[in-house]
């Protein structure tokens, strides 16, 4: 049975599938979770994405991957288990989960994420806020555009420009003296 008939099949209530398709796509998740989410947290994650996936079954349309589908629902499920700890949660609010391999090159990776930052205007500016909103808080650019009062479409080209920005900054050659 493929992931779409497992997904149609949970919709009609088999649990069976939905430990089937638990089986094969958790332990990707859970990889991908880690990268966002300290380590005690990705087992909770995951049922709450689980959950969340057995109840949206019946909305579910196979025209994109099943792993797609998942790993939205997973996404949005761990950007509400960080909206709920707070400002001190969210990942990249002090910079400080940033992988590295020793303490140097974490704290360049800091200061080149300040900098990026630091690009997009003053704290509050709108740029800063649709990359807050967006890119911290993964919120959807529904919501952002709810949030902010504008349309849609503004959303995305402000996140357009946010990417550009921080790109800019990002593959700037370094200096010597290692300062960009």
């Amino acid at each position: 049975m493929d992931d779409d008939d497992l997904i149609a099949a949970m919709a009609r209530g088999d649990d069976s599938a939905l430990r089937e398709l638990f089986a094969r796509h958790a332990p990707w998740l859970a990889v991908r979770l880690r990268s966002i989410l300290p380590a005690a947290d990705v087992e909770d994650v995951l049922q709450e994405s689980f959950l969340a996936a057995w109840r949206g079954a019946r909305g579910y349309r196979p025209q994109g991957s099943p792993g797609g589908w998942l790993w939205g629902i997973t996404r949005r499920q761990a950007a509400l288990w960080l909206r709920r700890r707070g400002p001190q949660g969210l990942p990249l609010a002090g910079h400080d989960d940033l992988p590295a391999a020793d303490p140097a090159e974490a704290a360049l990776a800091r200061a080149e994420l300040t900098e990026a930052v630091r690009a997009l205007g003053p704290q509050g500016s709108v740029t800063q806020e649709v990359w807050r909103l967006m890119y911290v808080e993964d919120r959807t650019v529904t919501e952002v555009a709810g949030l902010l009062g504008v349309p849609e479409g503004t959303v995305k080209s402000r996140a357009h420009r946010v990417r550009r920005l921080m790109r800019a900054v990002l593959t700037q050659p370094v200096r010597e003296g290692g300062w960009r």
